[in-house]
């Protein structure tokens, strides 16, 4: 005799998630890297920026410090503590006058489907005669706590 299994479902378990990291960032709960940007601090989880970004999640598993601080250079700050929200909670509203440096950093970083939004809009502009310089990700300096 076989016994049956059962299938328990959360109906609303990742919204449930989305409110929870973005509740821990608010409150400052659980952080666990640093980030430094025009001499001001942001501080989130690893294991987010991780997800959301390739980038991150090759810094972090190359340097497995306990809190790293890692400086970003030449990254403004609003377009930081926007591509934060639109880590933690999949939106952002970005005003029209800083939507091209927002989606520059955001491809720098490598975030995720915001890269592929801007690599659409670079094809698109390829195809117009648009600008194909190829861009890097910048080198961020860190230091341990």
């Amino acid at each position: 005799m076989t016994s049956q299994r059962f299938c328990l479902r959360w109906n609303n378990h990742q919204s449930n998630l989305l409110s929870v990291f973005d509740q821990l960032l608010h409150d400052e709960s659980f952080v666990d890297v640093t980030l430094a940007v025009d001499g001001r601090y942001l501080k989130a989880h690893k294991i987010v920026l991780s997800a959301c970004s390739p980038y991150f999640q090759a810094l972090f598993v190359g340097h497995p410090d306990r809190h790293p601080i890692v400086i970003l250079k030449d990254i403004p700050y609003v377009d930081m503590r926007s591509l934060l929200d639109f880590m933690y909670r999949g939106e952002v509203s970005v005003d029209q006058d800083r939507l091209t440096t927002f989606l520059k950093v955001a491809e720098s970083l490598r975030i995720k489907e915001l890269v592929s939004n801007v690599k659409a809009e670079r094809d698109t502009e390829g195809n117009s005669g648009g600008d194909q310089t190829e861009r890097t990700s910048p080198t961020p300096e860190r230091f341990p706590p």
